[in-house]
């Protein structure tokens, strides 16, 4: 559970920036199939993020990549295209290897209130949020995949990320 609490508000500080979760401007491009957030952070997008509700502008992680026993500190910048209304939900999934650590479904609005937001989330957004890494993370690779959605099961954004602890 302490490993949830870890990488939830990551990835959801991350969508939250992302959304708030992660604002940006419309002049985002791809280059060669690169699916990276921008930023200084190991996100990447799930797909070709033109189509998504929330255009993320920036993501900046300090330190990158984070570290076990230390404060993570998140800024995020990004714009959404639409009104996002109470109901809006994420799908999360954790895995410590090839080993599912947690698959849960969270509210949107609820985590939102994490970085001083509140439901309908609409324009242009950006944060920082401070996160402490514990100690006891188990060395290993963690992914980290966040599907972000409307109260109409639109995608507002989707991310992945991929972490190595030692």
């Amino acid at each position: 559970m302490k490993i949830l609490l870890t990488f939830a508000p990551l990835l959801l500080s991350t969508l939250v920036a992302s959304k708030s979760f992660l604002f940006a401007s419309n002049q985002q491009t791809l280059l060669d199939d690169d699916l990276s957030v921008p930023g200084d952070n190991p996100l990447k997008f799930c797909n070709d993020p033109a189509d998504y509700i929330l255009t993320i502008e920036n993501v900046d992680l300090d330190p990158n990549p984070p570290e076990k026993g230390k404060d993570l500190q998140i800024k995020a910048k990004g714009n959404f295209t639409q009104k996002i209304e109470q109901g809006a939900y994420i799908q999360l999934s954790v895995k410590y290897g090839l080993i599912t650590l947690i698959s849960t479904t969270a509210d949107l609005c609820e985590q939102m209130k994490e970085v001083d937001e509140t439901c309908p989330l609409d324009g242009a957004k950006e944060f920082t949020k401070d996160v402490t890494l514990p100690k006891e993370i188990p060395p290993g690779k963690y992914s980290v995949l966040a599907d972000v959605f409307t109260n109409d099961d639109e995608e507002i954004t989707c991310l992945k990320a991929a972490v190595q602890f030692k």
